[in-house]
């Protein structure tokens, strides 16, 4: 009986302590910092001889995971939902650890989605920032080779896409703010921008929906969409050009709406005299005939 009450004994005094190990255990990974992700501070891009380089600044090092691929469209993280990034290929950019925003949730790299005048980067958008996964959508004027790879002092992941291509320079028109709240026409600006021949109305057209660069922002221009979510059915024939509108458009009751910037982007080009614009159901008020036209919902 002795020997059996030692045994409980000692086997109780085995159980104290392995749980007393276990509880020191948790208490010390619970007091453990949990890894710092390294923050993105910039994103900029530039075009060099035959290729365009887009480079993410990190602040704590470079992500220790970092991939790029195509991809036939970009998926948000974690909606789910698509994101609208515009160019002809999309490529999707994500870091893991990373972050884009600081402890307060203010973003740490400036605006989410900007646009570049480039051969071949057209626009870069944040696709998602959730636990310490960073992603970005890239729409890119055509699907070529590309090179990815990391720089020190400061940390940056750099992707090299390949421009092996000719562009040609064409005029982008956007509402000028500034101009347009003092009643001082023309009320749009023209830019430049480079596409790729010979589907040089596409291009411009491409380039419109894209908006303004942070630069052309910072000057009052802005792209105003009336609604349109992207085009389709663009064709130019005897003269006339006619393209479809997607999404749900409408005026606004704005005296200025996404015709305003349309009519002339394409009228630049000598085969296009008037222009036809078609709301999402195909639809406008003069469908034939060599006139310019636009939906009834684009009316003020």
């Amino acid at each position: 009986m002795f020997k059996l009450r030692s045994a409980l004994a000692s086997f109780a005094l085995i159980g104290l302590g392995l749980g007393t190990m276990t509880a020191a255990t948790a208490d010390a990974a619970t007091a453990a910092p949990a890894p710092v992700a390294p923050v993105l501070t910039q994103i900029t891009a530039a075009h060099h001889l035959s290729y365009d380089r887009l480079v993410f600044t990190f602040k704590g090092g470079a992500p220790s995971q970092h991939t790029v691929r195509y991809v036939p469209q970009v998926i948000g993280d974690p909606s789910g939902l698509p994101v609208s990034v515009v160019g002809s290929a999309k490529l999707l950019v994500r870091f893991v650890p990373a972050a884009g925003h600081d402890d307060l949730g203010r973003v740490t790299y400036g605006a989410t989605s900007r646009t570049f005048a480039l051969p071949g980067i057209i626009q870069v958008v944040q696709a998602g920032d959730f636990e310490s996964v960073l992603s970005f959508g890239v729409g890119v004027a055509r699907a070529e080779p590309f090179h990815v790879f990391t720089l020190t002092g400061p940390s940056r992941v750099v992707v090299d896409l390949r421009t092996p291509y000719r562009t040609i320079s064409v005029r982008d028109y956007f509402l000028n703010v500034h101009q347009f709240a003092s009643g001082r026409e023309p009320y749009v600006q023209a830019v430049s921008r480079p596409v790729i021949p010979p589907a040089t109305a596409f291009g411009a057209m491409q380039r419109l929906f894209a908006g303004p660069t942070q630069a052309e922002l910072a000057r009052g221009l802005k792209f105003v969409s009336s609604g349109a979510t992207g085009f389709k059915n663009l064709s130019i024939r005897d003269g006339v050009a006619r393209i479809q509108l997607t999404g749900k458009i409408s005026s606004g009751a704005s005296t200025f709406t996404i015709a305003n910037e349309i009519m002339p982007t394409l009228k630049q080009f000598p085969s296009v005299h008037w222009v036809k614009i078609y709301d999402q159901f195909g639809r406008t008020e003069r469908p034939t005939g060599h006139s310019d036209s636009i939906p009834f919902s684009l009316e003020p």
